[in-house]
């Protein structure tokens, strides 16, 4: 979600701010997921994938997300119904004590950031990951120079938990890792019924 453009990435018009449906994703809006995830990890910090993967491969994972009771997202214009972000929650760790706490991942296409798709999207996941019952979500930043994610984070209640400085080399330069929590429901704050 950074809003500089990174040189070299191809410029779309800019969207209008107008109406948002935030739905689950569903195959059909898989080749426009695909298409937004391959620019982040061209031409941004917000994976640290360097080779986007394959459609193929962004459906497995989809489903990897679905089979495990978890949401995956999407933003659409209410208007035209084009996809302009998605998102999806994972298991921040699979080790079993870390079974209530989810990490978010959040992707919005170029032409659409500042327009408050991202924020919908985070809204939309912590109210279902919440309801699930898990009681964490991290947000795992590429790049502490991205200060638009971490403002819509930190409006959704995320506070900074720490920085992992130089964890990556991406795009020529050592690239920092921001983590971001929020408690989910009652947090830490009670034990789990389950």
């Amino acid at each position: 979600m950074n809003r500089k453009t990174p040189r070299g990435a191809p410029k779309a018009p800019p969207v209008k701010r107008g109406p948002l449906l935030v739905r689950d994703a569903t195959d059909a809006d898989m080749p426009a997921i695909h298409a937004i995830y391959a620019h982040h990890v061209r031409h941004g910090f917000g994976s640290f994938e360097e080779t986007p993967p394959d459609l193929a491969e962004m459906v497995r994972r989809r489903q990897d997300v679905l089979s495990r009771d978890l949401p995956y997202l999407v933003a659409v214009g209410k208007s035209d119904g084009r996809v302009l972000g998605f998102s999806y929650a994972a298991p921040y760790r699979l080790r079993t004590a870390y079974r209530y706490t989810v990490e978010d991942s959040i992707y919005v296409a170029p032409e659409a950031v500042g327009c408050g798709v991202g924020a919908r999207l985070l809204k939309a996941l912590i109210a279902r990951t919440t309801k699930l019952g898990y009681r964490q979500m991290i947000a795992v930043i590429g790049d502490s120079g991205n200060r638009a994610s971490m403002r819509v984070h930190a409006s959704q209640g995320f506070r900074k938990a720490a920085i992992m400085e130089g964890i990556g080399f991406k795009l020529g330069r050592w690239v920092d890792s921001v983590l971001m929590q929020r408690p989910l429901g009652p947090g830490k704050g009670r034990k789990p019924s389950r």
